[in-house]
C-alpha cells in the first residue's frame, strides 16, 4: 500500500503544472478514501518539481503589469495569480507532508484538501489564461514564494504562522479590490473566480489559525504572543494594512494579532 508521505512526495516532485495539480487532487481524494497508509518513510524535498517556464525573477526585476484594462495588464494580472495558486500547491502538500507524521491525520486531511483547492484555483486560472491567448509560463514570475517554506522547515508553529496567518492572510485584503475591479472591466467570469479563491481561502487561513491556536495551547504558551515573534523572526516582508477585518476575523484572526505589527 503507497503511504501518504510518498504519494505527497511524487506529487510535489511533478515538474509538470497540470500534472502537479491532478496529482495534488489525487492524493487529497486518496487519503480521504483511506487508500494512503498513514505512513511517513520517505523526507520531502527541499525543492519541489518547478517546470522549465515560467523564469524566475527576483522581485525587484519583475517587469511592470501594464494597465489592467489592456490586453497585456489582464494576461499578466491572471498569470500573477496563477503562479501564487501554482507554489500554494507545493506549500499546502509540503505543510501536510513534512508535519503530518507529528500532528495527525486531521492536520494532513485539512492541508491535503487545501492543496486540492489550490489546485483547482491554477486550473480555473489556466484555463481562464487559455481564453485569454496566453498560458502559464508566458511570462516571468516571483522567484520568492518559496522562501517561506526554506525559513520555516524546522518548525511547525513558524510555518503555519507565516503560511497560512501572513502570506494567505494578506489574500484576503487584496483579492476583493482585484474582483472588484475586474469585474468593473465586464469580465464577470473572472470576478468569479476571485470570489472562489476568497471563499476557499477564509476556510484555509481558519484552518491554520486553529492548528496553531492547538499547538500553542500544547505548548503552554500565548497564541497571539507566539505568533508575533514568530512572525517578526521568519517573516522577511511587513504585515501591512489595508487589511480586510471582516474576512480575516471569519477565518480566526481578531485585530489584536496583526493591528500591532502593522
Amino acid at each position: 500500500m503507497t503511504t501518504v508521505a510518498q504519494a505527497i512526495r511524487a506529487a510535489q516532485l511533478q515538474t509538470d503544472p497540470r500534472a502537479k495539480a491532478f496529482a495534488a487532487r489525487a492524493v487529497a481524494r486518496d487519503f480521504a478514501a483511506g487508500r494512503l497508509a498513514f505512513v511517513f518513510n520517505v523526507a520531502m524535498p527541499d525543492e519541489p518539481g518547478r517546470p522549465a517556464e515560467p523564469e524566475l525573477l527576483p522581485p525587484s526585476q519583475m517587469p511592470k503589469r501594464g494597465k489592467g484594462g489592456s490586453e497585456r495588464g489582464r494576461i499578466a494580472l491572471w498569470h500573477a495569480v496563477a503562479h501564487i495558486e501554482f507554489v500554494a500547491i507545493d506549500l499546502a502538500l509540503d505543510m501536510a507532508g513534512r508535519f503530518g507524521a507529528e500532528r495527525g491525520p486531521d492536520f494532513v486531511s485539512d492541508f491535503l484538501r487545501i492543496a486540492a483547492d489550490e489546485a483547482m484555483h491554477f486550473a480555473l486560472i489556466t484555463r481562464k489564461l487559455r481564453a485569454l491567448g496566453s498560458r502559464y509560463g508566458a511570462l516571468p514570475a516571483h522567484s520568492g514564494l518559496w522562501d517561506a517554506a526554506r525559513e520555516t522547515a524546522h518548525d511547525v508553529a513558524a510555518r503555519l504562522a507565516v503560511v497560512p496567518m501572513v502570506l494567505e492572510a494578506r489574500g484576503l485584503d487584496v483579492t476583493p479590490a482585484m474582483r472588484d475591479r475586474v469585474r468593473a472591466g465586464g469580465d464577470e467570469s473572472g470576478a468569479r473566480i476571485l470570489q472562489r479563491i476568497l471563499d476557499d481561502e477564509i476556510r484555509h487561513v481558519r484552518a491554520g489559525a486553529t492548528h496553531f491556536t492547538a499547538i500553542c495551547a500544547e505548548r503552554g504558551e500565548s497564541a497571539e504572543i507566539l505568533w508575533k515573534a514568530l512572525v517578526e523572526r521568519h517573516f522577511r516582508g511587513t504585515v501591512k494594512p489595508p487589511f480586510n477585518d471582516s474576512a480575516r476575523l471569519a477565518a480566526g484572526l481578531s485585530r489584536d494579532w496583526y493591528g500591532a505589527l502593522a
